[in-house]
């Protein structure tokens, strides 16, 4: 059969993959499923700040703890998800997501209290952790070898579902009344119903606690030949931790994007205020455009170990413009914050492909739910220490600062590259897992 000129899984367009993508129906209602949630979370993320500031009357230190707690809850959500999912049927266990954090969105119509407010934004966190997760686990499985086109489908409707989420929040902001943000806040509850019942609709991924394996790689267990007390646990795997380690620092590009680029146009450039907006359209034209073609480049295990390489060349670039946009007047400026919003959101195409087909292919076939489970604390993590990082001391130490991150994630890419395919080739001879005995009867 003829193949497609630039391979058969990145030039088919994106609206054909979107109406045929791999996993076949199951894998589009999960996709839809996730542009529906999404777009109840952009809402809530374009709104929570000024909802809980004007509605609820929280101060900024009140607020501080608040988002914080509710980020360390984060980080807890992906290992409990990965470690349910090697028990339990990952459908339902989306499905009780959506519907936790129902739950907990519907009680902040009527909480007020900030010891209340705590535990209850706690849980949203955690259930949002664990449902990217479970969404992770569930593609693999579906998707089999043809993970990384399903990863960037889904990394392509997810940010369309961000920027319309954002644009209705939009319109209840510019009311500003308190019934206005409660309508948000059910808008965003609505998005968690309509994707429980989505996934409801789908069938459960063959393979507990497995992932469907490549060509050459081996077919993993079934189910019922899986010894868990012998499974290896991700927690007493030393690279595998080295290689999420890493991975928070491979992640700094959401922190920059969403938190570095606009602090520091305000604080520290000539740029006009009204450049912020760009750096969010910029990134979602981007990843909605590039994101299908940059994963039939970054499919395979190596090409994924390879690409990490590129992911710190491109954050060095866009941490050098950076340094340099102070010294200009408005043209300079804006031009080199414009560019490096172009080149951290092409960090961004690569990191999302490599980090999460790197994710899978280092973690043990026999063991992987519980692995993916750990990996997805580096997103969490990041998300919690990626702020600090940048506002306590990247640009606290101005151009230097820049120029010193751009290099330190340049230099520990190289090294992340170096182990992971290390660890390739130490997976690739190991011998496979010994199925356990039958019992004689």
């Amino acid at each position: 059969m003829r193949r497609r000129k630039g391979g058969e899984r990145g030039e088919a367009g994106l609206l054909a993959q979107l109406r045929r993508p791999p996993g076949g129906r199951d894998a589009r209602t999960m996709l839809l499923a996730q542009l529906v949630d999404r777009t109840g979370t952009g809402v809530w993320a374009a709104s929570c700040v000024l909802y809980f500031t004007f509605v609820v009357g929280l101060d900024a230190g009140q607020l501080g703890l608040l988002l914080g707690a509710a980020g360390i809850a984060g980080i807890a959500g992906s290992p409990l998800a990965g470690h349910l999912a090697d028990r339990f049927p990952v459908r339902s266990l989306l499905i009780g997501c959506h519907l936790l954090r129902l739950g907990a969105i519907c009680a902040l119509l009527v909480v007020t209290s900030f010891n209340v407010l705590l535990p209850v934004v706690a849980v949203t966190y955690l259930g949002d952790r664990a449902a990217k997760t479970l969404e992770m686990l569930f593609a693999t499985r579906v998707a089999g070898e043809r993970r990384s086109t399903y990863q960037a489908l889904s990394r392509s409707a997810a940010n369309a579902g961000y920027a319309v989420g954002a644009g209705l929040a939009a319109v209840g902001l510019a009311l500003g009344t308190r019934s206005a943000y409660q309508a948000l806040i059910l808008a965003n509850a609505l998005s968690f119903l309509l994707a429980a019942v989505l996934v409801w609709r789908t069938r459960e991924p063959a393979g507990r606690g497995l992932v469907a394996a490549r060509p050459g790689e081996g077919a993993p267990d079934t189910a019922a030949g899986v010894d868990r007390a012998a499974a290896p646990s991700p927690w007493r795997d030393g690279g595998y931790l080295r290689f999420v380690l890493l991975d928070v620092v491979m992640s700094l590009d959401c922190s920059i994007l969403d938190i570095g680029l606009p602090l520091w146009l305000v604080n520290h450039t000539a740029a006009p205020h009204a450049l912020i907006p760009a750096f969010l359209v910029i990134n979602t034209v981007l990843v909605v455009v590039l994101q299908l073609r940059v994963s039939a480049k970054v499919g395979e295990p190596r090409q994924a170990a390879g690409a990490v390489s590129l992911y710190g060349l491109a954050m060095l670039a866009c941490c050098v413009l950076l340094a340099t946009a102070t010294g200009g007047g408005i043209w300079t400026a804006s031009a080199a914050l414009l560019a490096a919003a172009v080149l951290v959101t092409c960090a961004e195409l690569v990191r999302s492909v490599s980090s999460w087909e790197l994710a899978v292919s280092l973690a043990p076939r026999q063991a992987r739910a519980p692995y993916l489970g750990v990996a997805g604390m580096a997103q969490s993590v990041q998300k919690t220490v990626g702020p600090l990082l940048l506002t306590g001391a990247v640009m606290a130490a101005g151009p230097a600062g820049w120029l010193a991150l751009g290099a330190g994630v340049a230099g520990l890419s190289l090294v992340q590259r170096r182990l992971s395919l290390r660890r390739l080739d130490e997976l690739r001879d190991a011998p496979a897992p010994a199925p356990p005995p039958v019992p004689a009867r």
